[in-house]
């Protein structure tokens, strides 16, 4: 099972900006890195995040193999109105996770 881990205030004032911060739990095998029998391990990397704002995309990043272990992802959005925030992390071998955050806007 894969561990995300988001962060972002509960409440924000309107047109207020605020950080999101996200973590996921994942082994970004390269492809390139020599196992211990000399096989090379296979690529297994996620390669798209994104994340929706009461259904309007806000953030979108294409990830590489270049990209360390259990990624972090920091950005910023300004709030809006009350909602919820959609997260996907999608990748290699049928790598996909999703999980949603309300927030709240006054």
């Amino acid at each position: 099972m894969t561990n995300a881990l988001i962060r972002l205030p509960r409440s924000v004032k309107r047109g207020e900006a605020f950080e999101i911060k996200t973590l996921i739990q994942h082994p970004m095998e390269t492809g390139f890195r020599a196992g211990t029998n000399g096989t090379t391990i296979p690529r297994d990397i996620i390669e798209e995040f994104l994340c929706t704002y009461n259904g309007v995309e806000i953030f979108r990043m294409k990830l590489s193999s270049a990209i360390a272990a259990n990624p972090y992802i920091s950005f910023h959005t300004v709030a809006t109105e009350s909602g919820t925030l959609f997260f996907r992390w999608t990748g290699d071998n049928g790598f996909k996770v999703e999980e949603t955050a309300r927030i709240a806007v006054a």
